[in-house]
């Protein structure tokens, strides 16, 4: 289900983009199912702590 929905987001982006047979996700992206509570977490502590580092990255935009 999920390779059928980023084939078609890729799809229709790249329309809109007029940039056909462009990559859209991020290369060593991965899907993760949360589980538990535990889980949970983590992944809530995971996303504060990438987007409070997010223009330090050495993949951001602005340093690329």
């Amino acid at each position: 289900m999920i390779q059928g929905f980023k084939s078609a987001a890729t799809k229709r982006v790249n329309i809109l983009r007029g940039t056909p047979g462009a990559s859209l996700w991020q290369r060593g992206y991965y899907e993760h199912v949360i589980r538990n509570e535990d889980d949970l977490q983590r992944t809530r502590e995971y996303v504060v702590h990438n987007a409070a580092t997010w223009l330090e990255d050495e993949y951001h935009p602005a340093g690329l």
